[in-house]
């Protein structure tokens, strides 16, 4: 430790000191590029970290601030508590004080559970559960009756509000809607000593009952009482209630004269039923229900969820749309996609397999799909008589073959499709038909978070409900509320978590922590805005100051530009990335920042550095353009939009305004399909007009470029293999025979095997966090001492790895396999990479520009289709204006770039924007504006337009 760990900042910063009982002093971290900084930490105020991509923001937030308050409070527990629980290491730093409990909350998926919902990780749909098993009315799945329980003695008071002089005949169901001449149950009548019985409505003497139609059903019941409502009847209907229950096997009803409704064919009235039971079982149907508990609800307990698809909601089959690709082909030639390919001997096997169906329907192999009758169809799919049908045809050889090859081939045919017997509710039958307020849990989890609020906010409870409906409410309400301001008011409570962007998902689980309801805790947050309109930011800000006059600390880590502004303290790092950042260049107010002449993004916000509009748009004519018509995906309302061919083309909008169903989900797929390749099944749309004015498309997405850590951006971009060749090549490896395997960590012969070529060891500590300590043998390099005795202008293959993609630019200049890969990185900012760092540890923007890299490295044909998903996620202004610079390079060579964006800057740089709305879910789906960015702007009904008009320096302010 130093030994001025304890002193106190520079005099430079003494105009932001608090007394230590306010701040989180930070002493000497050393976090990977962290450089010993030295920071106070305001608490219980809204703190924003900044900074270019790679200078140590998250070095500092997550892997110290937070890493060492999860650490501090796992040291207050038991050590045979510790030993369940996955610690963190301890950070490299001298001394952290002052720190609260910390909640980290970050982008990344805890897990890719399909079973996770935005209610069930809001805790939203656990209350909900809990609502309707003590208060919804189940009814019955068969014949829609309410489903009523209640005691002897509930039915005896139920009995007597009836008004006075009213007729009750008292009977116990013997017999509900059920053929035969019920002999039996007449005699069965006479021997429990009843003198009436009441058969299909009409009251009979049992000796002289009628004999009855064996061929229809028949409702029989053994009348127990008559009586009429009277003071001092109580003890005959108790009684009688008793008689009726025991006989009726928990139900009895009670038929009542309505006398308000006597007519001239009624003189006297109408003899109506009410059904009494003390069990959970319909009276009609005779179906027997479970007592309501919150586990009917819950589609991951067997006692809730839909027997079918195991509470999941769809079942992942075969698709008759990807099957049947083609109409025109002849089934033997083509037809049935997934046979295509297939030897001359297994394509006649499986024809054979078809024999019955071509006799049933007199047709044969060389009939088209498109020439079946619809009928034929129908049966050629799920089978008819003595065929099987070809569904299950292909489930078979989907369950039972073993070569890896053809599974992967047959999964491009298999999609997921609602569950056909829960309809996509995921729960067993009982629990879909109760209801509260006239609706069940799918309807209400099917509602947006706005409508859903708006429907717990109409709920009324009786007084002796009360006491258990309101508190629930209130509960839910209060997360809903957090969530609209969020800005994902949008969203669905039975969305899956898996579907949910990084920012979405990082706002739906701060609604579990307002509901929590915490005080002095500090909350470390990763781009809490990613997916946010500039409409929605001031919602979000006011939901986070919400958090922090709560007596909370917000820590968040953050590029977007308001909310630096509406920050209490701004802090930020550089001045670059990698080993040229890891220092705090800045903090203070925001109005300090911006006065810093060392700071990089006091610069951008002052004004001093901008991203600059373009000084001419291309010009995009209509007749080169891709164009979808009649796009219905999700919440889109019948769009048609116009893509220009060789332009920056923006989709933009609110969140949940459709962009995501327009581009990813309906225009990707049909590109991809119309050029020939697999693709999953568009949403619905009418035509797709230009695509064979491009060759190839390229999605470049946030997902993983790799599972293992042995993979990295490397090794992605295609530099390692030539890398591996060229030490190879060297003459002391052909001295020795080395080949370029040897330079490989995944290959035995060169790794260092003390490490298996980890460069690590893991020392388990138990109820310790596990330690991870150089191997003893290769000294981290990963690699063992005859391979790494192989040089390279003087570095081994392990110092290669190790050094950063700016280095190895200059390093490799006149290797142009290497070279040229690298560059790539380079030009897309990621030159503080180093070469080796595992895939594993990048975020997702960073390996959203390793893609884009990979594919600014391959020669391109000046016609390929480039389509990117929020790329400014996690990059700073400096690093939007390199990566802009990339994406006009690309367009200028005659290649198309589609880009759903949110951040201004790109927008204003576009060359043609689609801008969709005007609100997210069902107030979306609507295309307001398209055209130039100028163009927009002067849409009076565009959001967007309204954040634009500053920018371009047009009349108009964005006003939130």
């Amino acid at each position: 430790m130093h030994n001025d760990a304890l002193d106190p900042l520079p005099t430079a910063d003494s105009a932001y000191a608090l007394p230590p009982e306010e701040t989180i002093r930070i002493r000497g971290a050393r976090t990977h590029n962290l450089k010993n900084v030295d920071l106070d930490i305001p608490r219980d105020q809204f703190v924003v970290i900044t900074g270019p991509s790679g200078s140590g923001k998250s070095s500092l937030a997550f892997d110290t601030v937070f890493a060492e308050g999860r650490r501090q409070y796992f040291e207050t527990l038991s050590v045979y508590s510790r030993q369940f629980l996955d610690q963190l290491e301890r950070p490299d730093v001298d001394l952290i004080e002052g720190l609260q409990p910390t909640v980290c909350i970050d982008q990344r998926p805890a897990n890719a559970n399909p079973r996770s919902t935005v209610g069930t990780v809001t805790e939203i749909y656990d209350y909900l559960r809990l609502l309707l098993a003590r208060l919804g009315l189940p009814h019955c799945y068969q014949c829609g009756e309410p489903i009523l329980q209640q005691s002897s003695e509930q039915i005896q008071e139920s009995l007597l509000g009836f008004p006075e002089g009213v007729k009750v005949i008292l009977l116990a169901p013997l017999a509900r809607g059920r053929k035969g001449k019920h002999e039996e149950t007449l005699a069965q009548v006479r021997r429990n000593g009843f003198v009436r019985v009441r058969i299909d409505r009409e009251v009979f003497d049992i000796d002289h009952a009628p004999e009855l139609d064996p061929r229809h059903a028949h409702d029989i019941e053994a009348v127990v009482d008559r009586v009429v409502i009277r003071s001092g009847s109580d003890s005959r209907i108790a009684e009688s209630v008793d008689l009726a229950l025991k006989h009726g096997e928990g139900v009895m009803l009670a038929s009542w004269l309505d006398t308000s409704a006597a007519d001239e064919e009624h003189p006297r009235g109408l003899w109506r039923d009410r059904v009494y039971s003390t069990l959970y079982a319909c009276a009609r149907c005779g179906i027997s229900y479970t007592e309501l508990e919150p586990r009917t609800f819950s589609f991951n307990s067997p006692y809730g969820a839909c027997t079918v698809c195991d509470g999941l909601g769809v079942k992942v089959q075969f698709d008759p749309e990807l099957v049947f690709p083609d109409g025109s082909l002849t089934l033997k030639k083509g037809g049935i996609a997934p046979w295509r390919g297939l030897t001359k001997v297994n394509l006649k096997k499986r024809l054979a397999e078809l024999k019955p169906f071509f006799k049933l329907q007199n047709a044969t192999a060389a009939a088209t799909y498109d020439k079946l009758s619809p009928a034929a169809q129908q049966s050629l799919w799920q089978g008819e008589q003595k065929f099987v049908g070809l569904q299950q045809l292909l489930e078979k050889e989907w369950s039972t073959t073993t070569d890896d090859v053809r599974l992967g081939q047959l999964e491009l045919f298999r999609g997921e499709t609602l569950c056909p017997a829960c309809g996509g509710g995921r729960l067993r039958p009982e629990a879909l038909h109760v209801r509260l307020a006239e609706k069940n849990i799918q309807e209400i989890c099917g509602l947006s978070l706005a409508a859903a609020d708006d429907y717990f906010a109409s709920l009324e409870f009786d007084p002796s409900a009360a006491p258990v409906g309101e508190p629930l409410v209130a509960e839910i309400r209060q997360r809903l509320s957090f969530l609209q301001k969020a800005g994902v008011d949008y969203l669905t409570l039975d969305r899956s978590a898996d579907t949910l962007s990084g920012g979405e998902l990082q706002r739906v689980r701060l609604g579990t922590c307002i509901g929590a309801g915490l005080v002095g805790v500090c909350y470390v947050l990763d781009e809490p805005s990613i997916g946010l309109h500039p409409r929605d930011n001031e919602r979000l800000i006011a939901a986070l100051r919400d958090l922090q006059r709560r007596g909370n600390s917000v820590l968040v880590v953050e590029h977007d530009e308001a909310m630096m502004r509406a920050s209490d303290r701004l802090i930020d790092f550089g001045p670059g990335a990698g080993t040229a950042g890891g220092q705090v260049v800045s903090q203070g107010t925001v109005a300090e920042v911006i006065l810093d002449p060392q700071s990089l993004t006091g610069r951008y916000l002052s004004g001093a550095m901008q991203i600059a509009v373009p000084d001419q748009r291309r010009r995009t004519a209509k007749a080169n353009s891709i164009v979808i018509e009649g796009a219905q995906t999700n919440n889109l309302q019948d769009v048609t939009a116009r893509f220009p061919l060789g332009a920056m083309v923006c989709v933009t909008g609110v969140s949940g305004s459709g962009k995501s169903s327009l581009v990813n989900d309906t225009l990707a797929p049909a590109l991809i399909r119309k050029l020939g390749g697999a693709a999953v099944r568009p949403g619905p749309f009418r035509s797709l007009r230009g695509a064979s004015k491009i060759d190839k498309v390229v999605r470049i997405d946030q997902s993983p470029i790799g599972r293992s850590p042995r993979s990295n951006a490397a090794t992605y971009v295609g530099a390692f293999d030539p890398i591996r060749k060229l030490f190879a090549a060297a003459k002391e490896s052909k001295r020795r025979g080395f080949r370029a395997s040897r330079f490989s960590f995944n290959v035995k012969s060169g790794r260092c095997e003390e490490c298996q070529g980890q460069g690590l060891l893991k020392i388990e500590m138990n109820f310790l966090p596990d330690l991870y300590v150089p191997c003893p043998r290769c000294k981290g390099a990963r690699f063992n001492r005859q391979t790494l005795e192989v040089k390279h202008r003087g570095k081994s293959i392990a110092e290669v790895l190790e050094m950063r993609v700016d280095e190895a630019v200059e390093f490799f200049e006149n290797v142009v396999d290497i070279h040229r890969p690298l560059a790539s990185l380079q030009d897309v900012g990621l030159g503080y990479l180093p070469l080796g760092q595992p895939s594993t540890t990048l975020s997702g923007g960073e390996a959203q520009r390793v893609k884009l890299a990979a594919e600014l490295s391959r020669v391109d044909t000046g016609a390929t289709l480039y389509l990117l998903d929020e790329p400014t996620t996690g990059l700073h202004f400096e690093d939007i204006r390199r990566l802009l610079d990339v994406f006009q390079r690309l367009v200028d060579k005659g290649n198309t770039m589609i880009v759903i964006e949110h951040n201004m800057e790109v927008i204003k740089t576009a060359d043609w924007v689609l801008d969709l709305g005007p609100d997210g879910g069902a107030g979306g789906g609507c295309l307001l504006a398209e055209g130039t960015p100028e163009e927009v702007a002067a849409n009076a009904n565009s959001h967007t337009g309204r954040f634009l008009r500053p920018l371009l320096s047009m009349p108009g302010e964005a006003e939130g």
